[in-house]
């Protein structure tokens, strides 16, 4: 149910940055001037500002059959699409800035960006992907073990998901960081670098690696499961709509949550929910590649105690390999969904 399957080429058009999971982009300048709405006793509708899932996921589907309209109505709000779901990073600052209200990124990318944006928290988690991302190689490629990494250059972006995931496996295989180089790009970019061969690896999850699986002739050396990734994706609210509308917070969770549990049992449904073609179309090939990673996917949860666990062991990893300046503790931004009108259900 991640918000992160899109084409490639989408993605590009877009120019995105950033870290692991999503952003927004476009329109917030229009969304913030009615995002003064109310719920409680008013009649005025709150709105929630979202990022566009674009063709594909539980958002793309709930925005054309109205599935999730009528779940927010029902608390007295509608959502206002912001641009397209992206990169976490710029997503943490508009949260931040009230440009934005909900995104969802990854647990790397949010523990990061909370140490420059601390203006949200996050709601919901949803389980570590195990199959959708890690390091991907080319077919044919003499790389065929972690340690074949030695001396090679492997395309990352810095302090979210695909550094992680390359650190991750470099010290589960006792390969000294300083024995790879790591090539910052922006994960947009990497696409044309990696097919040239300019880099020899792709650090990278699903909204990348789906694509180059399958129209570049790549397979992964190794994926988040094996490297015991504890790389959570989840959902993050901005502290003051959380505040001011728990209702709706709690309606949204219900929705994610129910919706990621239908996509589980029928993934197809969830891909080009808009169109078959054009630039925005999963292609066939991609959705081969697709459709077993989306069919093991979680769904959203409750953030738990021993979620926290894991959470704080992403902070301490990222503060070891210094990335972040020491342990950064998210506990305080954490929203127990539980705790909210209706609980989680």
């Amino acid at each position: 149910m991640k918000l992160r399957r899109y084409p490639l080429a989408a993605l590009a058009a877009a120019s995105l940055l950033g870290l692991a999971a999503c952003a927004s982009s476009g329109t917030a300048d229009t969304a913030k001037s009615a995002a003064g709405g109310s719920s409680g006793g008013s009649s005025q509708e709150t709105v929630i500002r979202i990022p566009d899932g674009g063709n594909s996921g539980v958002l793309a589907l709930g925005r054309k059959d109205g599935s999730l309209a009528r779940a927010l109505a029902a608390v007295h709000a509608k959502v206002v699409w912001t641009g397209t779901a992206g990169a976490f990073a710029p997503a943490a600052q508009e949260l931040d800035a009230n440009e934005l209200d909900v995104a969802e990124g990854s647990i790397t990318s949010a523990t990061t960006a909370l140490t420059q944006s601390p203006g949200f928290k996050l709601f919901a988690a949803v389980a570590p992907d195990k199959l959708g991302e890690g390091i991907l190689v080319k077919n044919g490629s003499p790389i065929t073990s972690v340690q074949d990494l030695v001396g090679k250059k492997i395309a990352v972006w810095h302090g979210g998901t695909s550094e992680y995931l390359l650190l991750k496996a470099l010290q589960q295989n006792n390969v000294p960081v300083d024995k790879v180089t790591r090539v910052y790009l922006q994960p947009n970019q990497v696409a044309p670098v990696f097919a040239s061969g300019q880099v020899d690896a792709w650090s990278t999850w699903a909204t990348y690696s789906i694509p180059a699986i399958a129209n570049t002739g790549a397979h992964f050396l190794v994926t988040g499961g094996q490297v015991d990734s504890d790389n959570y994706a989840v959902w993050a609210v901005r502290t003051a709509f959380a505040q001011q509308h728990p209702a709706v917070v709690e309606a949204l969770y219900q929705y994610l949550h129910d919706n990621g549990l239908k996509q589980q049992q029928d993934p197809a449904a969830y891909i080009n929910v808009d169109t078959t073609a054009g630039p925005q179309a999963v292609s066939p090939a991609q959705k081969a590649v697709e459709l077993p990673i989306d069919a093991a996917d979680g769904t959203a949860l409750p953030i738990t105690a021993a979620d926290l666990v894991r959470f704080h062991a992403v902070a301490q990893f990222f503060a070891d390999q210094k990335i972040t300046q020491g342990f950064f503790d998210v506990t305080p931004y954490i929203l127990d969904i539980n705790a909210l009108p209706g609980g989680a259900g």
